[in-house]
């Protein structure tokens, strides 16, 4: 059965380039969210296998939605995407629960790598 992914991140371009690698490699996105609220909101209802999180949004922040979803669901699985330069939020995102992190720009296979190293 395919994986259930949610992808979180505030630009549609980003959204668009990570669902294309997903479909085309067999995994399901259940859903997308814009912005750390609304990712939260989404976890919920979709319970998905996974959630793919951009760390800069508006209205809620990609650790703050991480330490939320983990507040509701300590087994959810949460790979964050992060810009060069990021690397204080990228360890504050990995200490909060993340279990992995991407960087933009995306590698089509780094992405599958760390979705099959998380949810195989």
């Amino acid at each position: 059965m395919a994986k259930n992914i949610l992808i979180v991140d505030d630009a549609a371009f980003m959204r668009m380039m990570i669902k294309d690698i997903l479909t085309k490699n067999g995994y399901n996105v259940a859903g997308e969210a814009e912005n750390g609220m609304k990712g939260v909101e989404k976890y919920n209802e979709l319970k998905p296998d996974l959630v793919l999180m951009d760390i800069t949004m508006p209205e809620m922040d990609g650790i703050q939605a991480l330490k939320k979803i983990k507040e509701l669901d300590a087994g959810a699985k949460i790979i964050m995407c992060s810009a060069m330069g990021q690397q204080a939020m990228v360890i504050e995102s990995i200490q909060a629960g993340a279990k992995d992190f991407i960087v933009k720009p995306f590698q089509a296979d780094r992405v599958l790598e760390a979705v099959k190293k998380v949810v195989g």
